[in-house]
């Protein structure tokens, strides 16, 4: 593993539990692969541009990769090409992904570039690589205590499919509302989770 990309995408960027696990999240991959370089985006507080009309009309006229209306989507399909490794941290507003992510994918999944329409459905052009989401919400979504829908999980995990991405793996933090000691249990029970993915094993513990 070389390249590590780091999505932060909630509007209290480090300070939010979610980011901070993600970035534990981060250096724990990095004690497996001491050479990898981490690149940061930080969707939030530096948020990419509106989606203008240039743009559109670049895909629709299916213009090559160096028209200027696609740079924007250019650098970012490349720092995915670049990445051994994605790590998306990311609360749930309203249900769902925030805008900022959002406005993310609307620039990666570009048809003819990062995927391709087929007769059989779209068929992913990128490589797949281990990718992990961490999710904080105030309430609950999953388990007996929800009382609201997910449409964040089912939809990145579809997103990212359609690009190729396939090695996914969810981290949940869950009623952060609750306060302190709510929030280090699902803190611990995340890092657990994280203890039993391969991609996280000490070093010498795999080949």
């Amino acid at each position: 593993m070389q390249r590590i990309l780091l999505l932060e995408c909630g509007p209290f960027g480090r300070q939010s539990r979610g980011s901070g696990l993600a970035q534990e999240l981060v250096e724990r991959l990095r004690q497996r692969h001491p050479q990898a370089q981490v690149l940061e985006r930080d969707l939030a507080s530096e948020p990419l541009p509106a989606l203008a009309a240039a743009y559109a009309e670049a895909l629709v006229a299916q213009a090559p990769g160096d028209d200027p209306a696609l740079q924007v989507s250019e650098r970012l399909i490349g720092e995915l090409e670049d990445s051994d490794c994605l790590v998306i941290a990311t609360p749930m507003h309203n249900f769902t992904v925030p805008a900022a992510l959002k406005l993310w994918i609307d620039y990666v999944l570009r048809i003819g570039r990062s995927f391709a329409a087929t007769e059989a459905g779209k068929v992913g052009l990128l490589a797949d690589r281990p990718t992990f989401v961490v999710v904080s919400s105030g309430g609950f979504y999953r388990g007996e205590q929800a009382r609201q829908p997910d449409f964040l999980t089912s939809y990145l995990r579809h997103v990212l499919s359609t690009i190729g991405i396939h090695d996914l793996e969810f981290i949940h933090l869950q009623g952060l509302v609750r306060g302190q000691a709510h929030a280090e249990a699902m803190l611990a029970q995340a890092r657990a989770q994280l203890d039993a993915n391969p991609h996280l094993a000490a070093p010498g513990v795999l080949p």
